[in-house]
């Protein structure tokens, strides 16, 4: 083919990357994360047009985001960056930070789980077979361990330093089924790993605000530390990227530099995101539950304050 060359599982560039180059659509280089996305995305389409038809009320922002976090997840499998992944660090690094931090965030404030239940049919039969499977799929012993902070705080953390700082990542890469397994692994962990703390939808386990907080900080200096060992290697980490055509002009250390510095720069934005979405819903509680105080003890009495009143002036009276 005129201007390529093959590789493994995908189309490959033989230009230097532009901006204009990176985010061109190219079907030859689509991953089949580029696929599904195109179909959770019609699907959840024509979840929202189903509800639409019932009258039932869907916030614009949830459709918003969803399409938003469809968009980032093709810009990085389904245009010529997922090729130029496939060459430089910084571009493969700026695709695993996307797949696992920003788009998982934006599908999930989607709450896709929420529309899929709604949108879905009820009842018994082929019909509510999927509504049916989706919840005992929730309840499941399986769904609430991959969700418990027990798996997925080291899943998040052994997805940095256990890929990249052993051979299997250059195994991975190899392998078109492995780079496939790898970036989908990315994408999950974020799923699994934002899922719980943001609660934009039913999820196995509940955890307190706070708590939720403590899951998200709790593996961030990780992240961080990861991007700086990465900017501080005096050699290279992977093989894969070793060599770069020669007509591009890239220092393969100058450019494992740079994907070391854009790991380390994302975790900055998504985290302050996520704590603000959590506070927010925090706040938003707390107001819900006091405007229900309030109008229970508008309706029956503050049973505390009276029995309170009447203890003191049970006080009173005995010291008279």
């Amino acid at each position: 083919m005129d201007g390529v060359h093959d590789h493994s599982d995908m189309w490959m560039p033989t230009d230097p990357p532009t901006w204009a180059r990176l985010f061109t659509p190219h079907i030859d280089g689509w991953s089949w994360i580029a696929v599904l996305t195109v179909l959770a995305l019609a699907a959840y389409l024509v979840g929202l047009a189903r509800l639409r038809r019932a009258g039932v009320r869907w916030a614009w922002w949830r459709t918003l985001s969803f399409v938003a976090g469809s968009v980032s997840l093709f810009a990085v499998t389904g245009t010529e960056l997922h090729g130029y992944s496939m060459v430089l660090f910084s571009v493969h690094m700026a695709q695993h930070m996307v797949l696992s931090m920003v788009s998982p965030l934006l599908l999930l404030l989607g709450s896709p789980v929420t529309m899929a239940l709604r949108a879905l049919p009820r009842g018994r039969g082929a019909a509510g077979a999927p509504r049916a499977l989706l919840l005992e799929v929730l309840h499941s012993r399986v769904a609430r361990f991959l969700s418990h902070p027990g798996f997925t705080i080291p899943l998040f953390v052994v997805s940095l330093y256990g890929v990249y700082f052993t051979p299997l990542f250059d195994d991975l890469m190899a392998d078109p089924l492995g780079h496939q397994v790898m970036l989908a692994h990315f994408l999950v962990t974020g799923l699994l790993f934002f899922g719980p703390i943001l609660g934009a939808d039913p999820w196995p386990r509940t955890t307190g605000h706070a708590g939720r907080m403590l899951e998200l900080l709790l593996p961030m200096p990780f992240h961080a530390f990861f991007g700086v060992a990465i900017m501080m290697a005096g050699s290279l980490l992977v093989e894969t990227f070793a060599t770069p055509p020669a007509g591009w002009g890239v220092d393969p250390l100058a450019d494992q530099n740079t994907a070391g510095a854009i790991a380390w720069s994302f975790g900055e934005l998504p985290t302050v995101l996520v704590l603000a979405v959590v506070f927010f819903q925090w706040a938003g509680s707390e107001t819900r539950r006091n405007r229900t105080r309030d109008r229970t003890i508008d309706r029956v009495g503050n049973a505390e304050l009276d029995a309170y009143n009447a203890r003191l002036r049970a006080l009173a009276a005995s010291e008279r």
